[in-house]
């Protein structure tokens, strides 16, 4: 199945509090996004990534195969992405657009009534992005809960080591199941055991209720500021749909990113959802527990908030704020995170040099 995103106007991926907005002009982004897989090619000094558009999407069946493509995403690790900016190319009835993170922070402007508001709600302005693991749900668990159920299937022994687990959660099916369980070395025997791994990943996410503790207050808090959120992840959309309904969780997010999208990067995820929310990505602030999603965010313009638990505070130092639990945070935190950095954080600024020199004004010491 050849992943396809269709995006209609911003409005409509507006968080149900959204006020209205007039249309978009046509300088604008285009009103359908369509990506797919990701070639890297080089234009003049920047690197962008190219997209091919692509049939329909389709409803995936489960079975055997279609949680073998998955597994894929879920037990990988993946690339961080926008190393050199690199975005997507989109298609207009004027021929292919390619964006990138500058296109997007320089098109993605507010319009005079949008500057308007945010100079008196500037709250408003921000956008928030929230990767799936282990920052709404604690994901750790799930996989491990997978990985002990397919221990058991197959009369295995499942590691006991600290070391070890935290390796089976970082790496691929692949690497683990092969080099470091040594589970199995055909490639048929290891696809098997990676499409038995899915289902009972799936499985047990089917029994998830609970967010990550303090998630729901933090969210209520800025649904109330009127902040837009998105959430991030490689996962199928209906089981992520399904898992937010019964947290109580699908009202806050009025964005979600996922395996649908065609997203093969995580900073690519992030600036999709950048886009989905309309908000620049300079503008946005990524949650996550991960090292890779903090750089992943950074190299799209964003700032990170990492939440300590996977990774030890001092890992967590390119982080611009890193905190325990979500109770730590309020929304004035998010203000703070863009103070020091002025409301133009990261835009190209043009420095205007006077090439003749100031004249010297004659005064008593000079004669």
């Amino acid at each position: 199945m050849n992943p396809t995103l269709s995006m209609t106007s911003t409005s409509s991926f507006s968080p149900p509090f959204a006020t209205a907005r007039p249309p978009l002009p046509s300088t604008r982004l285009p009103s359908h996004l369509c990506l797919s897989k990701w070639k890297n090619i080089s234009v003049g000094r920047r690197k962008l990534v190219v997209t091919n558009a692509l049939s329909g999407g389709q409803e995936r069946e489960n079975g055997a195969d279609g949680f073998s493509s998955l597994t894929n995403n879920i037990f990988s690790q993946e690339a961080i992405g926008a190393e050199y900016g690199e975005g997507f190319e989109t298609f207009r009835t004027d021929g292919p657009l390619k964006v990138d993170v500058d296109y997007l922070n320089n098109k993605l402007q507010q319009c005079f009534l949008q500057k308007i508001r945010h100079a008196m709600k500037p709250d408003e302005a921000f956008g928030l992005i929230f990767s799936w693991d282990n920052v709404v749900v604690d994901t750790h668990a799930v996989k491990l809960a997978a990985w002990r159920q397919l221990a058991s299937e197959e009369g295995k022994e499942m590691p006991n080591s600290e070391h070890l687990q935290r390796n089976m959660l970082r790496l691929s099916a692949d690497h683990v199941l092969a080099k470091v369980l040594f589970w199995a070395k055909e490639e048929n025997e290891i696809e098997r055991l990676k499409s038995r791994l899915s289902e009972f990943y799936y499985e047990n996410l089917q029994k998830v209720d609970v967010p990550v503790k303090g998630l729901k207050e933090w969210l209520d808090a800025v649904y109330t500021a009127r902040i837009p959120c998105a959430v991030v992840s490689c996962l199928d959309r209906r089981y992520m749909v399904e898992a937010l309904q019964r947290m109580g969780l699908k009202k806050y997010f009025g964005a979600i990113v996922t395996q649908e999208d065609g997203m093969e990067s995580i900073a690519h995820r992030f600036l999709s959802a950048a886009v989905k929310l309309d908000r620049k990505p300079s503008k946005c602030v990524v949650f996550e527990d991960d090292l890779r999603g903090i750089t992943a965010a950074h190299n799209c313009t964003m700032m990170a908030v990492a939440l300590i638990g996977a990774h030890r505070a001092y890992e967590l130092e390119q982080a611009d704020l890193a905190v325990a639990k979500y109770s730590e945070l309020s929304v004035i935190n998010l203000r703070r995170l863009f103070a020091s950095r002025g409301t133009k954080f990261m835009d190209l600024q043009k420095k205007i040099i006077d090439k003749s020199p100031p004249k010297r004004k004659l005064t008593m010491d000079t004669i």
